[in-house]
């Protein structure tokens, strides 16, 4: 029994490092003040190619949210896209973390998963 009792200790914090029990983890609770069919502007990295969501941005000068991934673009028009809230949320139910991102500041992360960093934009002009 003490085997046993010794394999469970080493094999849970393992499996829970790799991720085996990431289902069990505590659900965001936050949402957007704004209704899911509120439009948001992404790209076609993220919602063809499921690319990982690195970047938002709230603008305070119209209240529109923008939702990218590290992915470089040279021409904004070839890859943007308007899509639903919602859709941004299924896509990654972590940006639920950041609903609460005011007006005029971004948030950035290195992957999904990692801690959002959040700043005030210094100009909206992007």
């Amino acid at each position: 029994m003490t085997n046993r009792k010794n394999f469970k200790k080493l094999i849970f914090p393992l499996l829970s490092f790799f991720g085996v029990f990431s289902s069990c983890q505590k659900p965001i609770t936050k949402k957007f003040k704004e209704s899911e069919k509120t439009v948001v502007f992404t790209t076609k990295f993220v919602v063809l190619e499921n690319k990982e969501i690195t970047s938002v941005y709230h603008y305070a000068e119209d209240n529109t949210w923008q939702f990218y991934s590290n992915d470089k673009v040279e021409n904004y028009m070839d890859v943007a896209m308007l899509v639903g809230l919602g859709q941004i949320i299924k896509i990654d139910d972590t940006i639920l973390e950041i609903a609460d991102l005011p007006e005029g500041y971004f948030a950035f992360r290195k992957a999904k998963g990692e801690k959002w960093v959040i700043e005030k934009m210094e100009n909206e002009n992007f």
